[in-house]
């Protein structure tokens, strides 16, 4: 049985010998540096999730149980109170239609003119793309400020109306560099020979086989744009002044505001009071989730073109 036993591991790859042989030879110090490892983690893992997971129970528990500390993994005296107080103000359904239209339309345009630009300026044979690159990217550090865009933005008559939230940022130039890199790096020019054999034009070759092979970059961007257009507060505070073309952000933030006056104004009984700061920590974390849920919604679906968009330009081959 011993000889068996031999003569199996004289038929073994050395490769396999070796691997076993690791396997062996794997010291305690090693194995107590790995559950160190899966610890740690562990730790960042729900320390990082910990916060949105007690948001999430917080919103749909008994406001005099969380402040009391007796909720900390699970619901404690299951309410719908905070978000039936949200839904209920119709201003909520407006900001949302608003805020959708404003994003979609705003990050469909900021691919339209991004995407193309960026394959421009990954052009060699584009002989001013460092002049129009050093352009954009000073844009980056130097700005006009907060009143010349009001004046500038009052002249083109975009105050007060759905395009202040498109079409200021149509271009982000981080973005734009980004994809400047990913067509530099990523996309091989033998393609471009090809297609020219082929007789396509640079428009044909950037439509044809450019952007379908660009769907790594075109998910991370287009959700970087997403973001930004979703989470946009400032521009609906300075810029506009209708109620009905008023962002969800903003008008989230009246709800906080109009029942922290609501709360000031209860009068002086303590019962009062104390139930009026229940209602508005429900409400607030009622309105934190309703004003991202639809981003963790998203986020998921794109996130399997994150390792290969983020890492564009880092492995050079």
């Amino acid at each position: 049985m011993s000889g068996k036993v031999a003569s199996s591991d004289r038929f073994k790859s050395p490769f396999s010998r070796g691997q076993s042989r690791q396997k062996q030879q794997k010291s305690l110090s090693d194995r107590f540096v790995d559950v160190m490892i899966v610890i740690a983690i562990i730790a960042v893992v729900v320390v990082v999730l910990y916060p949105l997971w007690f948001i999430i129970i917080a919103s749909f528990s008994d406001q005099t149980k969380v402040s009391s500390g007796q909720v900390t993994i699970w619901p404690q005296g299951f309410t719908l109170a905070g978000y039936l107080r949200v839904f209920q103000d119709t201003r909520i359904w407006t900001g949302y239609r608003n805020t959708i239209i404003y994003t979609v339309l705003g990050t469909a345009l900021n691919l339209v003119v991004t995407l193309p630009a960026a394959f421009a300026l990954s052009r060699v044979e584009f002989k001013p793309r460092r002049l129009l690159l050093f352009l954009f990217t000073f844009t980056m550090y130097f700005a006009g400020g907060l009143i010349p865009n009001y004046l500038l933005f009052k002249q083109l008559g975009l105050l007060n109306s759905m395009w202040v939230f498109i079409l200021p940022g149509a271009v982000s130039v981080w973005n734009l560099i980004i994809a400047r890199s990913f067509f530099e790096t990523s996309i091989p020019e033998d393609l471009h020979d090809a297609a020219q054999i082929d007789g396509l034009s640079l428009i044909g070759y950037f439509m044809r086989v450019v952007i379908p092979l660009s769907s790594a970059i075109i998910a991370v961007i287009g959700l970087y744009y997403f973001v930004g257009h979703w989470n946009d507060y400032f521009t609906g505070l300075i810029y506009i002044r209708d109620d009905s073309m008023q962002p969800l952000q903003n008008v989230l933030q009246s709800i906080l505001l109009a029942n922290q006056t609501n709360q000031m104004g209860s009068g002086n009984g303590g019962q009062n009071v104390m139930q009026q700061q229940q209602i508005a920590d429900q409400i607030k974390y009622g309105v934190i989730l309703v004003s991202t849920l639809p981003l963790l919604v998203i986020y998921p679906f794109l996130q399997k073109y994150f390792n290969k968009g983020v890492m564009i330009g880092a492995v050079k081959g």
